[in-house]
Order: structure tokens, then C-alpha cells, then sequence
């Protein structure tokens, strides 16, 4: 490959400046991607500009990518199917009576039970982080708007609740791709290093105990605190000019008239899309298990190995079915009907969809370029065994944040941090978890991350007023995880 050295860096910095500034995020990922593929062609303005429509075409040819743009068009058909049921109306009615009694009962204030059940919800769905801020973000949206609470407190709580607390249980597809990849480095007993490293991973921890203690408190600071402040003074969700990341075709579908507003109508599609996901993770993980004993030791080992996109797109598949079934049976809704809104759930998330492709091929370039492998090689002759654990977590958040992707940093920064720690002889489990925690941190504040794109949708907020509200929460905890990391590398 060849090494493009500094350049390598600039797209993906350009691009996200470019969205944090202009707001315009479609237009700073296509001219990121542009610039990327003008580098790798020397300045060439036809060929990089061919070769860039080729790589927005290109990131089809990824089945996974495919996948997840395929769940996120389909997510938008259950989002109106579950609205049209009357099963969100059902729930909103559901839980206010549950709210009023333990309000008149231990005198707790409604906004404070409202973000705590979104924060446990978040957590409770840490089999997958998609499904997560999408069901929180679904759930939740009604009562917050009702309580005059702003969307991006919505999407702070979603994706702040959503990876801390699957890289924190790992029992899921976070926790295989990690153990696979300590495994390719020699590390006989993966599940071992990976519990032991838990414990260090204080970005997590630190966002998780952060979002409860902004709830309980109400102490807001930052472009949040003026979030609220424009709520609590004229009532608006967000901002003026704001883009919601989602169509209002979507956001503001009410239910059939004349029927019964049933709860059940909610929680049944999604928490059979929340229950297949485990099962269709062992299902594609099936073949590559070997020496299991016994059908569940099987079925337990084949979820590590089960292919994640996959089970997300035949879980919100299965859902879909199931909520077809379920709304026919009670003479809701006919099947031409059911067409129609599907259709108009696909439609309505055309702009997501449209930048995650966008995402997709700025990371995918990125990776050409080497912009992850130049950041961390730049750095391997020259640390010590004390400053390893800081360095690995800085390394990893700017990786991430560039490319969007906590996944791909692992899989860049484990193959470097592992064998460096065995030659400096650092802590392995303070490694691990640095490398992670990093690898978390910078994911959650960038605005090309899959996870706070789906936030900011499911909340129906606009994105990169999610991003800058989220920012000063994320940056304050990343702060203190790094003086964590840099205190213990001279401690342990």
C-alpha cells in the first residue's frame, strides 16, 4: 500500500470540521471523500472525481454495509407501523398513569422518571447498540416531547447509553470481534483478558455514571444546558433551522382512528426484534463453532462467531412480520396499506441512509489512505511503558473519530497495542482497555459514526446539533478517563 504519510489525515479532519461548522454534513462528507480520492489519484481532478462516484457505488459492494443500510430503511416501516397500531399512544398512556402514581406516592418529578427508564432501557439493550438508541430513541420521543424535553437530550441519553453499556456487558457481538481479535494475538484465554479489563474501561463507566448524574441533578452545562433553557422558555424541541434526521412523515403519523391504543402493539415488534438478535447471531455463527459441548455451549459459542449485520437486518425483518401478523389479526391495518407504509418508512429514511453511504465511503477511503495506521505508527518508537495506556487511548480516539468507527480501531489498534505491550511488559488488561475505551470515546463524539447517526434519528433531532450538545459531556469523560489511564501507567 502506498503511504501517503500527513495526507492521509486531512479528509476525514476536513470533513468533520466542515460538519461541525457549516452544519452541512452531507456536503463535508462528499467533499472529505473527494479530497481523499484527489490524494490517492495526485491531484488528479477528473480521475478523483470518477473515482469518487466509483466509491459511493462501491460501498454496495460491502454486504455488511448493504445490510445496515437496508435495517435503516426498514426501521422507518416499523417506526409507522408501530405509530399506526396505536401501540406508541397505548405505552405513552401506559406509563403516564404508571409516572402519576409514583409521583402523588414518593413525590419523584416526571422528567427525572422519563430519562431514568430511557437511560435503563438503553442499558438493558446492550445485545446491540443499533437496536438500542433506536428503541430508546422510538420509545421515549413522545413522552420527552410531551415533558417539553429537548430532542438532543433524547440523543445524548440513546447513544450514551448504547455503547458504554455493550462494550461494558460484553455477551454480545462487541464481545466476540474483540475476543477474536486478542485471539489473532495470541491470547490463549480472550474472554479472560477482556472481563479482567472491564474494571480500566472508565470511558464507559464514567458516561454512564455521567448521564444519571445529569438527570438526577439537572445540572446541564454546555450547548446542552441552553438545549433546556430554549425548551423550558418557548416550548420549541429544537432549535431554529434544525434539520431532524428524520422525515415528519415519520415523526408525526398518529394512530388509526377508532381503535383501542394498545401497548402491546409497541412492545411486541420490538422486543421480538430485540430477542431474535441473539438468536440470529448464533444461527449465521452456527458452522464456524468446533468442539462445543452440547447444544447450548454450541449456541452460546456460535453468537461470537455470528455475523452482526446480518442479525440486525433479519431481526427488524422478523419484527416487520411479526407486527403484520399481529396488526391484521386485529383488523387494523390491510396488507395494500401495509405496503404503503412501508414504503413511506423507507422513503422517510432516505436522508439516513443517504449518510451512512457517505460515512461508508469516507471510511472506506480512509482505510486506502492508511490514515489509522499512520496515526499509530507515528507514535511506536518512542513511548514508555508508563505512558503506553494514555498514549493507546488517545491514539484510538482520534482514529475513531476520524474514521467514524470504534470497530475498525479496534481492529487497527489491537494488532499494535498488544505486542507493544508485551515489550514494554505494560499491564495487559489496562492496555485492552484503554485501546477500547479510546476506541468508544472517539466513536461517541464523531459526527460520522454509525451509532450517533442512528441516535440522532431515532430522536428525531438534528444531527449535528446532537453532536455538539453530546461533545462537552464526552470530551469532559474522555478527559478524566485519559488522567486515569496516564495516572495508573505509573502506578501498575
Amino acid at each position: 500500500m502506498t503511504d501517503y504519510g500527513l495526507l492521509s489525515i486531512f479528509p476525514p479532519i476536513i470533513a468533520i470540521i466542515l460538519a461541525l461548522r457549516t452544519k452541512q454534513v452531507y456536503t463535508a462528507l462528499v467533499l472529505g471523500t473527494w479530497m481523499a480520492w484527489l490524494i490517492i489519484n495526485d491531484w488528479d481532478i477528473i480521475a478523483g472525481t470518477i473515482a469518487t462516484i466509483e466509491g459511493f457505488v462501491a460501498v454496495f459492494k460491502s454486504a455488511g454495509n448493504t445490510r445496515t443500510i437496508m435495517f435503516s430503511a426498514l426501521v422507518g416501516a416499523l417506526l409507522l407501523f408501530i405509530q399506526y397500531s396505536g401501540g406508541v399512544e397505548g405505552f405513552m398512556k401506559q406509563i403516564s398513569k404508571w409516572i402519576e402514581r409514583i409521583e402523588s406516592k414518593q413525590k419523584v418529578k416526571s422528567r427525572v422518571l422519563v430519562q431514568l427508564l430511557a437511560l435503563v432501557t438503553g442499558v438493558l439493550l446492550f445485545v446491540e447498540t443499533s437496536i438500542s438508541s433506536l428503541t430508546v430513541g422510538t420509545l421515549y420521543r413522545p413522552l420527552f416531547d410531551k415533558l417539553k424535553i429537548p430532542r438532543e437530550k433524547l440523543a445524548y441519553i440513546a447513544d450514551s447509553s448504547s455503547a458504554p453499556s455493550s462494550i461494558l456487558i460484553p455477551f454480545n457481538a462487541w464481545g466476540a470481534f474483540i475476543m477474536g481479535l486478542l485471539l489473532t494475538q495470541g491470547i490463549d484465554n480472550p474472554m479472560s483478558l477482556l472481563a479482567s479489563s472491564i474494571v480500566y474501561n472508565f470511558y464507559p463507566i464514567l458516561t454512564l455514571l455521567m448521564v444519571f448524574f445529569i438527570i438526577v441533578s439537572g445540572k446541564d452545562f454546555g450547548t446542552m444546558a441552553k438545549a433546556e433553557k430554549r425548551t423550558r422558555d418557548t416550548g420549541k424541541l429544537l432549535n431554529d433551522g434544525s434539520q431532524p434526521l428524520i422525515s415528519d412523515s415519520i415523526t408525526s403519523v398518529q394512530a388509526k382512528s377508532g381503535i383501542r391504543l394498545r401497548a402491546y402493539n409497541m412492545y411486541i415488534p420490538l422486543i421480538t426484534m430485540v430477542l431474535m438478535m441473539p438468536i440470529y447471531l448464533s444461527y449465521t455463527g452456527w458452522d464456524a463453532v468446533e468442539n462445543a459441548n452440547g447444544f447450548w455451549d454450541h449456541a452460546v459459542s456460535a453468537i461470537g462467531s455470528g455475523s452482526g449485520s446480518s442479525s440486525v437486518l433479519l431481526s427488524v425483518i422478523t419484527s416487520l412480520v411479526v407486527a403484520m401478523v399481529l396488526y391484521r389479526s386485529q383488523k387494523i391495518m390491510r396488507t395494500n396499506k401495509m405496503i404503503r407504509l412501508i414504503l413511506d418508512g423507507i422513503s422517510g429514511l432516505m436522508p439516513l441512509a443517504l449518510l451512512m453511504m457517505l460515512a461508508f465511503a469516507l471510511s472506506d477511503v480512509s482505510n486506502q489512505l492508511g490514515t489509522g495506521i499512520y496515526i499509530a505508527t507515528q507514535t511506536k518508537a518512542w513511548l514508555s511503558p508508563e505512558l503506553l495506556p494514555f498514549v493507546l487511548f488517545i491514539i484510538s480516539s482520534f482514529i475513531a473519530f476520524s474514521t467514524g468507527t470504534s470497530w475498525g480501531t479496534f481492529a487497527i489498534m489491537m494488532a499494535i497495542a498488544i505486542p507493544m505491550a508485551n515489550i514494554h511488559d505494560a499491564n495487559l488488561s489496562l492496555v485492552v482497555a484503554a485501546t477500547i475505551g479510546g476506541g468508544v470515546f472517539g466513536d461517541h463524539c464523531s459526527p460520522i459514526s454509525d451509532t450517533t447517526i442512528i441516535s440522532s434519528m431515532a430522536s428525531a433531532s438534528d444531527h449535528i446539533d446532537h453532536v455538539k450538545t453530546q461533545l462537552p459531556y464526552a470530551l469532559s469523560m474522555g478527559s478524566i478517563a485519559a488522567a486515569l489511564y496516564l495516572l495508573l501507567g505509573f502506578l501498575m
